[in-house]
């Protein structure tokens, strides 16, 4: 994420803030600049109007020029959410929608589309149990998952290492992009290479896996031991720690980070966003892994917990190379015409 700063007073902003705290002028998040932008004057203020969800979700993004829908690109793709009778859905909505604009956020660095294929169900269990999951660019999200001791008490159970909202997102963007990524021919033969053959029976392989539990040796091939269900899994997942590299990475760079490691770069220059063009994938893990080591030891003198619980072992830092490659590739134009194709009934 980038640091913002109010065009008025130069305060520094977040990306989620409406108003200045210090000023107290009215901000927007405009999708098209990728700015939060300060609302101080009629020119500035043409064309832009507040979004529909700005009252019941928080959400600070504007809409732009002559679009007859009231709700913002990001506001726009959710399908169903909860009753607004539903104080409790209400909330865990507002808490979604939130993680789900960080993650638009990052499809516009990335230049990946999202306005036409996507959109997704917000559900709140009232009447029965949601199941997260994506299907043929529609992903669901349990709200649920919004409730921190509802989450914390799953990840205990399922022996996770780290459970969010926003990864939840960023796991399903993954399997939605599949297609756009890896689907053309001659993407699939490389990307089994490494992920394993995705015509494997789907269902049969996540009953073996809630069944019997990963293998022994899952943390030597896969970024968490839910990948090594399927090689849709494992994609996903590796998908989503990719997002979670570079989103980081960036916020550490607009802030001026600079972290000296055993993999730093001696010329003591920024940490390289992952939307830099001209950043290649060995220094994007040059830049993560001494930063990773800071942000555990800040985070154990805090008495806490590492911020990053893994270890990223050599296959699986192959395999994020994989999804850095497959997104240059897409972003250099050279994946041709790309046919979208279904998803087998439901990728969780």
């Amino acid at each position: 994420m980038r640091a913002f700063a109010c065009g008025h007073c130069q305060q520094l902003v977040f990306f989620e803030n409406s108003v200045c705290l210090r000023c107290h002028t009215p901000l927007g998040f405009v999708p098209t600049r990728r700015q939060v932008v300060a609302l101080t004057d009629d020119a500035t203020r043409t064309g832009l109007r507040r979004c529909a969800n700005a009252d019941i979700a928080a959400c600070n993004w504007m809409v732009e020029g002559e679009d007859p829908v009231a709700l913002c690109r990001c506001c726009r793709l959710t399908r169903i959410r909860p009753n607004d009778r539903d104080p409790i859905g209400m909330a865990e909505f507002a808490a979604a929608e939130a993680a789900k604009r960080r993650l638009v956020f990052q499809l516009l660095e990335l230049g990946l589309p999202f306005d036409q294929g996507l959109a997704f169900d917000l559900l709140a269990d009232v009447s029965g149990p949601v199941t997260t999951g994506h299907r043929t660019g529609l992903i669901t999200i349990d709200l649920a998952e919004s409730d921190d001791a509802h989450r914390e008490q799953l990840r205990s159970q399922l022996g996770e290492p780290y459970r969010t909202m926003l990864g939840h997102f960023r796991h399903e963007i993954g399997h939605h992009y599949w297609p756009l990524l890896v689907g053309s021919p001659e993407r699939t033969d490389a990307w089994r290479d490494a992920f394993g053959d995705e015509r494997a029976d789907y269902t049969v392989a996540l009953r073996h896996h809630y069944d019997i539990g990963p293998p022994a040796d899952w943390s030597e091939h896969h970024v968490s031991a839910y990948a090594s269900a399927h090689p849709w899994e494992d994609w996903a997942e590796t998908f989503a720690h990719y997002l979670h590299i570079g989103d980081t990475l960036q916020t550490a760079a607009s802030f001026g980070l600079i972290v000296a490691g055993p993999s730093s770069r001696s010329d003591g220059s920024l940490i390289s966003a992952p939307t830099d063009e001209l950043a290649t994938f060995d220094t994007m893990i040059g830049d993560w892994l001494p930063l990773t080591y800071a942000l555990n030891a800040v985070n154990r003198s805090m008495g806490r917990g590492d911020l990053y619980p893994f270890v990223l072992a050599p296959a699986v830092i192959a395999k994020l190379g994989f999804v850095h490659s497959s997104l240059q590739h897409w972003q250099h134009g050279q994946q041709g015409a790309v046919r979208w194709q279904s998803s087998p009934p439901l990728r969780s």
